[in-house]
Parts: C-alpha cells; structure tokens; sequence
C-alpha cells in the first residue's frame, strides 16, 4: 500500500523531491525495513524510476545503490548504461557487477565507461584481459596503474604488443616484476628504437655510430634480462628472439664472455636442434670437436666457432680468472692469429674488444665507488 502511494506520488512530485524519495527507496529496500511483499513492490518502483525524465531522480537512485552488495543487480545494469554521471556512479564502484557484466560494457562502452572499469578495485584477470584487447592508450594506462587489478601474463603481454611504443606503457611495463622476460626483451628493443629515431639523438651520433650504440644498448639490456631469468623462463625468452632473428653471433659471444651459461645452453639448444642437457653437458666437459659440431649446428661459421670453442674452453679454467674482462682478454691473445685470416672472425673479436674495455671500465667505477665509501 505504500508502495502504490508513493507511485501516485510521484505524478505529481517536483523533480528534486522525487529525486530525494528515490534515495530514501533505495536506502529502504537495501535496509530490508519492508515485508517481503512490499520488498518486491519496492523492486518495481526502483525499475518504474529508471524512467524518471529527470537526471537527478536516477542519480538518487544510483548513489543510494552503488556501493552496496544487496543492490539489485537489473537496475545497476540499467543505471550503467544511463548518461555519463549516472553510469559512473554504479561503474566505478557497484560489487554487484559480474565479471561477464563489465567484459559486455568494456565491448560495448566508450572511453569513460572503460577508463572507470580498469580503475575498480579487484578487478578479475578476465575483465584485464578485455581491457586490453579493445581499451586505449588512456585507459591501459589507468589499467596498470591499478595496483588492485590482476593482470596475466598473457595480458601484459597483449599490452606490449599494442602500445609498446608509447613511453608511458612502456614505463609501467618495465616496473613491473611480474613481465615475461620475452616480453621486456621486445620492450627493451623498442626504448632502442625510440632513441635512434629521436632527433636529438640522431643529429649528435653520426648514423653508423648510432646503429652500433643501438645495437650494443639493446643487447647489453638482453643479456641483463636473460641473467635474472629463472631456469623456466628461459625457454620462452629464447624462443622469442630465434624467431625474431636477435639471437645473432654478437649476442652469444656477449653471452659466452660474461659467463651466462644458462641462456648460452638454452640458445644453443634452440638453434642447434639439440636437447638442452646434451648442451650443457657438452659446454661443461665436451670434448672440442664436439663442442665445435655443436656450434656449427647452430649455424656458425667454421671459424666463427672455433672462437667459441676457445672461449667456452677458457670458461672451464674461470676459477684462475677473476672477471669477465680475463675471459675476453685471452680469447683475444687466443683467437688474433686466426682473426688475421679471418673477417668473420675479426668482426667477433672487435665485439670481443668493446667487451672487454667496457668490462673494464665497469670494474673502475665500482672499484672507485669502494674506495670511496671506506674512506
């Protein structure tokens, strides 16, 4: 009964009242102060509401119902697809929302209605995962800076490949601990591309110098990613840059020098055709010419392997050298006679040159940085 007197009510109500009766029907219904049949009543009225032509009367209605769990869950449905202000109301904070409630908005919504969906709290790996697969730069970004928000792997990485060429997804990426090691390769050699297409960048590095830095840059970066990659990891990682064509002579001897053995076997492993532990196996006690057939399985060049034998060789005797810088010192003293026959391996050993110089360097400042904290 007052139920259908608050309907007669309304016919005559000015807006602002009918606004405030929404409200207080709302707060009635989610109280349970009703009888069960005046409950449903109340139901009815809040669905003839939605029909209100005033604004503020479905606004009344959305603040009453939008944070409470009880709140019924057809009319926040149809007060998320109300106009801006209403919608956002319930979007951004209702728990009666349905991860394949808000998968339908991310489909069917707009920017905003987007963009407050990535900011929910607790939000679901499925409804990340919608997000970025039709969401805007703007809103991915909401997305990852939503600490509250589960994002697979498999997401993130869908994020890499349609905005790994804006700086701020990019950024956020990278903070992330919990990117692929393949995918922070990929984004990595996009900060490489970024900087060699930078004006600024180009008119103060002539083009060959540039390329070189680049190159040098990204696999550096490479290696640094490979290095704290777990044993697991590591498959997918390589298996990536093989197929990208970035697992190149210049990267291995880098891998080789620097003692990651891990990666180095994953690699080999991946080019040669080779079962990983027969890898392993062979680059901790192979003898030589099977260490070399294994190189030049991978598609190395006679004397471009044989570098590599020497190197893995001189890794066998790493407890008597103390730095990477050792390491690529006497393979350089090793290989220069057979780089002077040899162009293929003359461009190795410069690589192997650069390496050590920067090997050498790096031992400076920290050696520097010591001294100067003990004194």
């Amino acid at each position: 009964m007052i139920i259908q007197a608050f309907l007669r009510w309304l016919e005559t109500a000015a807006a602002c009242d009918r606004a405030r009766a929404a409200n207080a029907l709302a707060r009635a219904y989610l109280a349970s102060r009703l009888q069960s049949d005046q409950q449903h009543a109340a139901l009815l009225a809040m669905s003839h509401l939605l029909d209100d032509p005033a604004p503020q009367v479905r606004l009344g209605l959305a603040r009453a119902l939008a944070t409470n769990p009880g709140a019924p869950r057809p009319i926040i449905l149809a007060l998320a697809e109300d106009q801006p202000e209403i919608a956002c109301t319930v979007i951004a904070q209702s728990p009666v929302f349905q991860d394949a409630d808000l998968v339908d908005l991310v489909g069917r919504g707009d920017g905003l209605t987007r963009g407050l969906i990535a900011t929910r709290s607790g939000l679901s790996p499925v409804v990340s995962a919608a997000l970025a697969e039709v969401g805007e730069v703007g809103e991915i970004v909401l997305l990852l800076e939503n600490a509250d928000a589960a994002l697979s792997r498999g997401c993130l990485a869908r994020i890499a490949d349609r905005f790994g060429h804006d700086g701020e997804v990019r950024k956020l990426l990278l903070d992330r601990a919990d990117l692929a090691p393949e995918v922070r390769q990929r984004l990595v050699s996009k900060v490489s591309e970024a900087l060699a297409e930078s004006s600024l960048v180009s008119n103060l590095l002539a083009g060959s110098r540039l390329e070189r830095l680049t190159l040098e840059a990204t696999e550096t970066a490479t290696l640094a990613i490979a290095g704290s990659a777990s044993r697991f990891e590591l498959p997918a990682l390589v298996e990536h840059m093989r197929s990208s064509g970035t697992l190149t002579p210049a990267l291995l001897i880098n891998a080789l020098c620097t003692g990651k053995a891990d990666f180095l076997s994953e690699a080999m492993a991946a080019l040669s055709g080779l079962d990983e532990p027969r890898v392993r196996a062979l680059l901790a006690s192979g003898r030589a010419p099977a260490v070399r057939a294994m190189f030049q399985a991978a598609g190395l060049h006679r004397d471009v392997a044989a570098v590599f034998v020497a190197g893995t060789l001189l890794w066998r005797q790493a407890g008597i050298m103390e730095t990477s810088a050792d390491i690529c010192e006497a393979l350089l003293s090793e290989c220069r006679q057979l780089g002077a026959r040899s162009p293929v391996v003359a461009d190795l050993l410069e690589i192997v040159d650069r390496l050590q110089r920067s090997e050498l360097r790096a031992a400076a400042r920290s050696y520097a940085q010591q001294t100067a904290l003990a004194a």
